[in-house]
């Protein structure tokens, strides 16, 4: 099983910065991707930034610019780095890990407990 462990999220203004940690422990092979979603309420879950194995990712138009997300492979840890933050970016955010617990063992996915970002003045 694999055990994701989030930090990070808070109150902050409008402006203002914050990051967001995921670390990944457990019977863990591989990981093809680690990414963060984030559900705002009575909205569906979306996708904000995602980073595969090879380095290459995705992130959303929306925080395109203002949010980065890295990977430090080492420590199975992906971070996502807010800068300007604004009110509609307040939800609570979702890590998302693709691993595999073998060598050739299917991937399954897993997903944290959600951590709250609120952006308020």
């Amino acid at each position: 099983q694999v055990q994701l462990v989030e930090s990070g999220g808070g109150l902050v203004q409008p402006g203002g910065s914050l990051r967001l940690s995921c670390a990944a422990s457990g019977s863990i092979f591989s990981i093809s991707a680690m990414g963060w979603y984030r559900q705002a309420p009575g909205k569906q879950r979306e996708l904000v930034a995602i980073i595969g194995s090879g380095g290459s990712g995705n992130i959303a138009d929306s925080v395109k610019g203002r949010f980065t997300i890295s990977r430090e492979y080492a420590k199975n840890t992906v971070y996502l780095q807010m800068n300007s933050l604004k009110p509609e970016d307040s939800a609570v955010y979702y890590c998302n890990v693709r691993a595999s617990s073998a060598p050739g063992a299917s991937f399954y996915e897993r997903w944290g407990q959600g951590t709250q970002v609120t952006v308020s003045s």
